[in-house]
C-alpha cells in the first residue's frame, strides 16, 4: 500500500492558526475581565470560582499559543517582522494571563463583601467603577491595536495609564478619609478590599502598557518611546 502523504501547512497558515488564536484568548480575557467588574457592579450571578474556571480555561488556548510559536521558530527559522510577531505572541500571551488572574482576584475580592458592598460610601464607589471602566478602554486598546499592527495606537497607552494612575491615588485618598471617619468593622473591611480591587485595576492598566509597547517594538523593531526614557 502506498503510503499516504498529507500537504504541507504553509508557514503563512501557521502565522494565521497563531493569529487567531491570540485574538480568541485576546477576547476571552476581555470576557472575563468584563464578567468580573459585573460582579463588582451588582450585575452579574457568576460567581469568583466560574471566573476562576475561566481564567484557567484560557491557559489551555494560550499554552497552544505558545507551543505552536516555539515549533514556528524552531523548524521554520523565520526572520525580521516575522520573528518578531512569533516572539511578541508569546511575551502577550503572558500579560494576557495576568489579566485572566488578576479579573479572578477582584471577582474574589468581591465575593468578600457579600452583604456588605451597601456600606461601600457612593464616591468610592463611582470611583473605582470610574477606574474600571477606563482600565477597560486600555485593555481594549492595547488587544486591538496588536491585532492590527496599529503603533500609533499603541503609543497612546502611556498616557492612557496616567490616567488610571491619577483615579487610583484619588481612590485611595477617598478610601483612607472613609476609614479615618468609620468604627464598624465590616465598612473598614469592605474598604480595605476596595484597596485590593484599586491595585488589581492598575495593574491590569500596566498590563495594556506592556502589550502597547511589545507592540511597538513589534511593527517598529524599536522599543516604546516612554519604555526607553524609564
Amino acid at each position: 500500500m502506498a503510503e499516504k502523504k498529507y500537504p504541507r501547512i504553509s508557514f503563512r497558515e501557521k502565522i494565521k492558526d497563531i493569529k487567531n488564536n491570540v485574538e480568541k484568548a485576546s477576547q476571552k480575557t476581555l470576557d472575563i475581565y468584563r464578567n468580573a467588574i459585573k460582579v463588582l457592579q451588582g450585575k452579574n450571578e457568576k460567581t469568583a470560582e466560574k471566573i476562576i474556571e475561566s481564567s484557567e480555561r484560557m491557559d489551555d488556548i494560550l499554552y497552544g499559543v505558545e507551543k505552536a510559536c516555539i515549533n514556528l521558530i524552531a523548524t521554520e527559522q523565520p526572520l525580521a517582522s516575522d520573528l518578531r510577531f512569533i516572539e511578541s505572541c508569546i511575551k502577550i500571551g503572558t500579560h494576557l494571563k495576568r489579566v485572566g488572574y488578576l479579573s479572578a482576584d477582584i471577582a474574589e475580592a468581591v465575593a468578600e463583601m457579600k452583604g456588605k458592598e451597601k456600606k461601600i460610601p457612593k464616591k468610592i464607589r463611582e470611583d473605582i467603577l470610574h477606574m474600571a471602566d477606563y482600565t477597560e478602554m486600555m485593555l481594549s486598546k492595547a488587544i486591538y491595536s496588536f491585532l492590527d499592527q496599529n503603533s500609533e495606537m499603541a503609543e497612546e497607552l502611556d498616557k492612557d495609564d496616567d490616567k488610571v494612575d491619577d483615579l487610583f491615588d484619588k481612590s485611595l485618598e477617598h478610601i483612607a478619609e472613609s476609614i479615618s471617619k468609620v468604627k464598624n468593622k465590616e465598612s473598614i473591611y469592605c474598604l480595605l478590599r476596595l484597596i485590593l480591587i484599586a491595585r488589581y485595576l492598575e495593574r491590569i492598566a500596566d498590563q495594556a502598557v506592556s502589550i502597547g509597547h511589545r507592540t511597538v517594538f513589534m511593527v517598529r523593531g524599536k522599543r516604546a518611546e516612554r519604555e526607553e526614557s524609564a
